[in-house]
């Protein structure tokens, strides 16, 4: 067994152990009074071509005579700390779970940036207490930022959604709660962070295709408009450490050989201060599964030419002395993707000694599982939730009026189906029946599991249902059906989950809740219509303490704020859009009706943005302009001919904004959370969104509370639109402006 992965506790790994090795002092890659780039220059002309080479992949070697040891890249923290990559493990006796949030694609419906920063906070501060104790490393492959374009995608759950909005802001905000530390030092890092999968990335396995052999063929407007916000986002506004490349070929080159991607566009236009990293085993799928390069050290030495820092696998480690050897890439190419490693390693504070004696060498066990920080992932929980439909108030329930609750359903005592994907090992579990049991007095009876192909214990389900005084129907999916690897071809609710939902809301007497645990949508166009069932929730997958929430949320502990952050499609869309069509637009000649709730033009089950409440918001529009005009200089062509766009990087950009306020007031009786989502449609050219988010605020507001709510919109930033050839434009003419059922329109002129 490689030590780098032994289960006993250890001392945590770190270079530079001067006590030990005293004349590692005298070394200036180990002075921590020298700047960064002094110290790694200094490191780097030390090693041999081999020893670089040996620091380009995931399982880094280590450098004994430089007292350096082997560090593991790969780690996980996408909603907690996982042990999904190998550097990192837990342990009954040293480590034995992690605080695991709710899945990713349930917290962005929260539109909570807060809640985004607070969790990140909490989990890098759990890693970083792991990595004292000898169990992880310091960086985490995470946060997963790709648009999940189509709801069959079975790693769309990792995301934020569909919207390159949300994704941009929730992707900034997390990397700056994992990376950003409590000394307010800018160019050190608590832990390092990734965004992945770059780009167009989002098909694993559908029918007869997969990722390892998808070639995605993206139009310049699509991927400047859709697929790469999130990735500029994470770099210019969450200076995220590192970047990764996807599996999956874009326009015919795999991303990680392609220099215009991650050379000219991650590191040239956007900046990053970090390192680029293949996805795992990237490199090899290149040479083996695309034939992209007639032998391995060929495939090295693109990706090394491309940008790539460090893949993860062992390609680099095993021919980038010999493609060096034989010509095919420079031995400076391969220096720079080392110094951009042992940087972030630097910034880490990986060569600063023992980490007993830095910001967090106090971080031990006791700062893992805290009760406040299962509070925080209950809490996560809870702001997400949707409520879908709520007919006649059925809910909140009055706990003295339920004196037997029937608990049903396949993910009615879910475990580790709420936990997801990339989850680690939780600091514990509150079931949906756990949860609900805190509560009332309850009935369980699973009726059939999650792909319900019997229905023999149906008759069970709705005799306990027919002699209680409610009933709570947790349906969905769980990782056997969708999952990394695994896309669905359907939409509907597994097997026969239907037909129990629907013989159960029959068979009751009392109100009947229909509870979807999964991470994408489901077509419950069924329960939707029928009069049986009084309401709807959907819970994503809600972490471990998800059942607590789910009941807070129905016994009205816990007013719901959460908002679909996805389209929800009807069955028939799975045969009208083939997954492999990465065209966002619709195209009336060959009848795709374009993807996601910009584009979509077609029925829907559930919009994004969608979520009920317990009581009613009012908006009250207060102030907004009607005309902006956009100060061009005289001799501008657009002065002396019609133009019906400009150039959204023009200087007369820079300071164009205006301002909406307006007054939102709960008119209920019940406190709650409310997301204010400000919407626009452009003006109809370019083959522009029918309807694009352009900001969100998250509030809080007693009963019969009024607050005023202002929106400040730079023009050239938040209204641009995207033409043909890529290009921001800022359309000329009228634009609506939506919020909830308000609209006002404003005209854009020079």
């Amino acid at each position: 067994m490689n030590v780098l992965y032994s289960a006993a506790a250890s001392p945590p790994r770190y270079a530079c152990d001067t006590d030990k090795n005293p004349v590692l002092k005298t070394y200036k890659f180990c002075d921590t009074s020298l700047d960064i780039i002094t110290r790694v220059n200094d490191l780097v002309k030390r090693m041999t071509l081999q020893e670089k080479a040996g620091s380009l992949v995931s399982v880094a070697d280590s450098i004994p005579r430089l007292g350096i040891p082997s560090y593991g890249w790969w780690s996980e923290a996408l909603h907690g700390v996982s042990d999904t990559g190998p550097a990192t493990w837990f342990n009954e006796s040293v480590i034995p779970g992690a605080t695991s949030f709710p899945q990713v694609i349930l917290t962005a419906a929260s539109f909570n940036e807060s809640l985004f920063y607070a969790i990140g906070k909490v989990v890098s501060t759990e890693a970083r207490a792991m990595y004292n104790v000898g169990v992880a490393g310091l960086t985490f492959w995470s946060p997963n930022v790709n648009i999940f374009r189509d709801p069959r995608w079975g790693r769309g759950q990792e995301t934020p959604g569909e919207d390159p909005l949300l994704t941009s802001r929730y992707g900034a905000t997390y990397v700056r709660g994992l990376q950003e530390r409590e000394d307010g030092d800018k160019e050190l890092l608590k832990v390092g962070a990734c965004c992945k999968h770059y780009t167009a990335y989002d098909l694993d396995n559908w029918t007869s295709v997969d990722r390892y052999h998808f070639n995605a063929f993206v139009t310049k407007q699509d991927m400047e408009d859709t697929y790469n916000p999130p990735f500029k986002s994470c770099i210019i506004d969450g200076h995220v450490a590192s970047v990764m490349c996807s599996y999956n070929q874009v326009n015919g080159i795999p991303t990680c050989a392609d220099k215009v991607l991650l050379e000219d566009m991650v590191r040239g236009q956007w900046k990053l201060n970090g390192y680029i990293s293949s996805d795992c085993d990237s490199l090899l799928v290149m040479f083996r599964s695309q034939n992209w390069a007639k032998t391995p050290e060929e495939v090295a030495a693109d990706a090394l030419h491309a940008g790539l820092d460090l893949n993860c696998g062992d390609s680099l480690k095993k021919f980038t002395a010999n493609a060096v050897k034989q010509g095919l890439v420079n031995e400076t190419i391969v220096d720079r993707a080392v110094t951009n490693n042992m940087a972030t390693l630097m910034r880490l504070g990986f060569f600063d000694g023992h980490p007993r004696n830095q910001l967090y060498g106090n971080l031990g066990k006791t700062d893992v599982c805290t009760q406040a920080n299962q509070e925080l992932a209950r809490e996560a929980a809870r702001q997400g939730i949707v409520l879908l439909k709520n007919s006649v108030n059925s809910l909140p329930l009055v706990t003295n009026s339920i004196k037997s609750l029937a608990v049903i359903g396949p993910n009615a005592n879910a475990t580790k189906a709420m936990i997801g994907n990339y989850a680690g090992v939780p600091c514990k579990y509150t079931s949906p029946l756990k949860g609900l049991s805190d509560y009332v007095k309850t009935v369980y009876e699973e009726g059939c599991d999650i792909k319900c192909n019997s229905t023999v214990n149906f008759e069970k389900a709705k005799k306990v249902a027919a002699d209680a005084d409610a009933v709570v129907l947790v349906m969905g999916i769980d990782l056997s059906v969708a999952a990394e690897a695994l896309d669905r071809t359907e939409i509907d609710l597994p097997g026969e989950q239907n037909l129990l939902v629907t013989e159960v809301a029959y068979a009751a007497k009392g109100p009947v809740i229909v509870v979807i645990m999964s991470g994408g949508g489901v077509d419950v166009e069924f329960a939707k219509c029928d009069p049986k069932i009084s309401s709807i929730l959907w819970v994503g997958l809600p972490g471990q303490e998800g059942g607590g929430a789910l009941a807070d949320v129905i016994f009205g502990r816990y007013n719901p704020g959460g908002r679909l952050p996805m389209n929800w499609y009807p069955r028939s869309y799975v045969d009208t859009v083939p997954m492999t069509n990465t065209n966002m637009r619709p195209n009336p000649t060959t009848g795709q009706p374009g993807q996601t709730y910009r584009f979509y033009r077609g029925k829907t089950i559930f919009q994004f943005g969608f979520g009920l409440s317990y009581t009613s918001y009012v908006h009250k529009l207060i102030k907004a302009p009607k005309v902006i005009s956009i100060p061009l200089h005289q001799a501008h062509r657009c002065r002396s001919s019609n133009c019906n766009a400009i150039d959204a990087t023009e200087s007369a950009c820079n300071d164009v904004f205006f301002d909406i306020e307006m007054t939102v007031t709960n008119s209920g009786k019940m406190g709650g959370s409310h997301t204010v989502l400000l919407f626009t449609s452009p003006p109809n050219m370019f083959n522009a969104p029918q309807k694009e988010l352009v900001d969100f605020k998250k509030l809080w507001f007693e009963p019969g509370q009024r607050s005023m709510v202002r929106f400040r919109v730079n023009v050239c930033k938040q209204l641009s639109v995207v033409d043909e050839e890529g290009n921001r434009k800022v359309a000329l003419g009228q634009y609506v402006l939506h919020v909830g059922d308000l609209k006002h329109f404003i005209d854009i002129k020079v």
